[in-house]
């Protein structure tokens, strides 16, 4: 029985990530790789979007806190576990996806990014003015006292979010290589003339729009448990919005492992310059990484590779 590669290297990451758990005796470290596993389900998130289809999404904090909120809400009103409260911020910013997608679909290029833009700050005016979740004050959010198998909240969150993580990637390595990856890219490539092959364009976009609101609100579900405190600045963060965009375009959006890259090579980077020098810096580093790649390398570290590929190919030959 031949076992796909993928899903070999899946196995082999959960069980050094638990492994890891019992090794590392220093919290810091689960903390770190959270913040960088968190962007990276964003990252793939806004990767089945904005690369798959090409539609440039501005809007990935809205969806994101709305994750967030759904977890602060429901944890307050009824208590849930962890595991029914990612279901629901799922579904809840599935669901928000798939009516944002109806609504600004029709809207192209510059005009939709302003859409999904306002979408976010509409979301961010919403959670300002609803008590019940703190309003613009914020919240406290009590971690759960057990810990399951580990030895602390925290490992128990790593480990989730790496099981997310891989859950994302593995979701965005399905549809790329599926006939739904297919019509996405006849979209980005040119959306009218996939429609005049009959391509179901509204409905390829819509399933696009569902599936990244879906993973930006798994993403930010934990988020409450993570920070124990949350209020709107946090939640709707200009540098995890901005994460979810560079991550994807420095590692190449025109496939599914584009983004694992850019999130893996910029969390690090991030996460080092914080403990170095100053979490500040953060937004410097995206922007400075953003501007250098999209100048030198427009499609990521994935084209520079392709390119370097060809060449040598074409000089070989």
């Amino acid at each position: 029985m031949k076992i796909d590669k993928f899903w070999l290297s899946v196995l082999v990451i959960l069980i050094a990530g638990f492994a890891f758990t019992k090794l590392a005796d220093n919290e810091f470290y689960f903390f770190t790789t959270y913040v960088v596993l968190q962007g990276l389900i964003m990252a793939v998130a806004w990767n089945i979007l904005g690369g798959f289809t090409g539609y440039v999404n501005f809007g990935s904090a809205g969806f994101f806190a709305v994750g967030v909120y759904t977890t602060v809400a429901l944890n307050k009103a009824f208590g849930l576990p962890l595991p029914v409260l990612l279901l629901a911020a799922g579904v809840i910013c599935g669901l928000l996806g798939l009516a944002a997608g109806y609504l600004t679909l029709r809207l192209k290029g510059v005009y939709f990014a302003i859409a999904t833009l306002a979408t976010a700050l509409v979301l961010e005016t919403i959670v300002n003015n609803w008590k019940f979740v703190g309003g613009a004050a914020g919240t406290y959010v009590l971690q759960p006292k057990g810990s399951f198998i580990f030895d602390n909240y925290i490992e128990l969150l790593f480990m989730l979010m790496l099981v997310l993580a891989v859950a994302a990637t593995a979701i965005s390595r399905y549809l790329s290589s599926s006939r739904i990856g297919q019509g996405l890219a006849a979209i980005r490539d040119d959306e009218v003339a996939a429609e005049c092959m009959g391509v179901p364009t509204l409905r390829l976009k819509l399933i696009s729009t569902t599936a990244m609101g879906a993973l930006m609100g798994i993403a930010g579900a934990p988020f409450p448990f993570f920070v124990t405190f949350v209020d709107p600045v946090s939640a709707f963060a200009l540098v995890i919005a901005v994460n979810a965009i560079a991550m994807p375009m420095i590692g190449g959006t025109a496939v599914w492992y584009g983004p694992v890259i850019g999130a893996l090579l910029l969390g690090a980077i991030q996460e080092t310059a914080t403990v170095t020098i100053s979490s500040e810096l953060n937004l410097l580093i995206v922007g400075v990484m953003l501007v250098l790649f999209i100048t030198l390398a427009p499609k990521g570290i994935v084209g520079l590779i392709q390119d370097y590929k060809k060449k040598k190919g074409a000089n070989n030959g």
